[in-house]
């Protein structure tokens, strides 16, 4: 029985925990803040609770597995798991409305022709389909497997080539793939919102991105009765139940190396000393003074505005509607450039049918999403009246999908990257992606088994990249690996 440490109670890191205990080790997570969870966090005030992380699970099949793996007992048994219906409702500046039904690609192609117009569906339709190949040729390398010595082949984007001459001039965006096979300005910005809530420039971004909104529309969008805080509750519970051990504020100051070089313990911050035979690091390295992890400047954070509101949500209310920005290119250049706050940014507006979240059903708990860069606009998210001024740039944009919205308000709660940072350690607040193939591996994550004999690295910041169900993806591999196996998540 092996003396594993675990640095971090993120879902990565709690998923690694958990089998690893199920495996007969001794493992003991040590945390920096109050609680677990990493960015999967909550706010709670007056009876309402918001999620302050993701608010949909997608590919839940990664987490069904986890509980199956570790204690043969389906996830739906711990929580409250639906798909939510629509998956999603987009507004548009020119005031086009239109509703994507979950999971079904009739269904899709159905509602584009209606907002768009004839043959608007089929062309996404066929879009999709291209992406279905990216998800196929990319499934186990990056996502399912332990990240191959030879990554060059993920550095080659699988994004089949179209006619008419797209690709002459090198690989496309995923901007320019939105502009030139979907025509309609609204279908392309419907596509590039998909990478713009995972923190990517659609302008820079490989066209392997086009496998975001793929796996939503094929695997659906799931929705956790409580918020996705309680699928955190849910896993942290699983480790407890076997055996792991949590230390919260106990914060990492470094990993230590024996004389022949292996990971053999952690320093911590207030002096201890932890033994360990192995060392699961479920935070960048460099904030151990490790080596390998990427560069975090590009990468955008989250802003979270969360509404108290009076009066109940109203009948047929979609889960999730995003309301597209006036000028999406202005707020790229706002998000990726560093030119400062985008005027209209993008909302992404979640309102639950789920009475938990409320203290009594004649208010609703709204919650109101932003990407934006971890600074804002070259000021401290902490200067005086930056964070505030944009959230009524937000609320604003909001109105579209919440009619009355002010005069319902009851209280707001701001949440910025410099929050997000200073509650999970993550550096400027920075929320990353998934791994996508192409770009030459740009959009890689470093391997889970690091230069250092006995440490690996789990979680966001490493393979295969951030996001609920590749954080779970990544504690699957990184057990293997730990227990003697080629590393992999199937």
């Amino acid at each position: 029985m092996a003396r594993i440490a675990v640095i971090g109670a993120g879902m990565g890191a709690m998923a690694t925990a958990a089998r690893l205990a199920v495996g007969g080790h001794r493992v003991a997570v040590y945390e920096r803040s109050a609680t677990y969870g990493g960015g999967v966090g909550r706010f709670a005030r007056d009876g309402f609770t918001f999620d302050t992380g993701p608010g949909l699970l997608h590919l839940p099949a990664v987490y069904r597995d986890l509980f199956v793996k570790t204690g043969k007992e389906p996830l739906e048994s711990r929580v409250g798991l639906t798909q939510v219906d629509p998956a999603s409702r987009h507004l548009f500046p020119d005031g086009t409305d239109v509703s994507l039904p979950n999971a079904t690609r009739a269904g899709v192609i159905s509602a584009l022709d209606g907002a768009f117009g004839a043959g608007a569906g089929e062309r996404w339709s066929e879009l999709t389909g291209r992406a279905r190949e990216v998800w196929e040729a990319t499934r186990r390398p990056l996502l399912e497997d332990a990240l191959a010595d030879d990554t060059a082949p993920l550095g080659r984007d699988p994004y089949p080539a179209v006619r008419r001459g797209l690709f002459r001039r090198g690989a496309p965006s995923l901007a320019s793939v939105a502009e030139r096979e979907l025509a309609d300005p609204r279908a392309a910005a419907l596509l590039t919102s998909y990478a713009l809530a995972y923190g990517f420039d659609p302008r820079t971004v490989p066209a392997s991105a086009t496998v975001l909104p793929y796996m939503e529309q094929t695997f659906g969008a799931w929705y956790v009765r409580g918020g996705l805080r309680a699928l955190a509750d849910a896993v942290y519970e699983r480790c407890l139940a076997r055996k792991v051990e949590f230390h919260f504020e106990a914060e990492v100051r470094g990993v230590r190396t024996g004389p022949d070089g292996r990971a053999c313990g952690l320093d911590l911050a207030d002096g201890g000393r932890i033994d360990a035979d192995t060392v699961v690091a479920g935070a960048p390295l460099p904030t151990l003074g490790g080596a390998g992890s990427p560069a975090t400047a590009a990468v955008p954070g989250r802003f979270v505005v969360c509404l108290a509101l009076r009066g109940p949500r109203p009948e047929g209310t979609a889960h999730r509607t995003v309301v597209h920005a006036a000028d999406g290119r202005a707020e790229w250049d706002a998000v990726f450039s560093g030119s400062g706050l985008c005027d209209s940014p993008t909302v992404t507006v979640l309102r639950p049918d789920d009475p938990s979240t409320v203290p009594d059903g004649s208010h609703e708990a709204v919650t109101l999403q932003v990407t934006v860069a971890t600074t804002a606009g070259g000021a401290e998210w902490a200067a005086p009246g930056v964070a505030a001024g944009f959230a009524e740039r937000v609320v604003k944009a909001a109105e579209a999908a919440v009619p009355g919205l002010r005069e319902r308000e009851v209280w707001r709660e701001v949440r910025t990257p410099a929050d997000t940072e200073r509650e999970t350690g993550a550096p400027g607040g920075a929320v990353p992606g998934p791994a996508l193939a192409g770009a030459g591996g740009l959009y890689l994550r470093p391997a889970n088994r690091t230069a250092v004999p006995g440490l690996y690295a789990v979680g966001g910041w490493s393979h295969p990249g951030g996001g609920l169900a590749h954080a779970g993806m990544s504690g699957a591999i990184v057990a293997d690996l730990i227990a003697g196996g080629p590393g992999g998540s199937r």
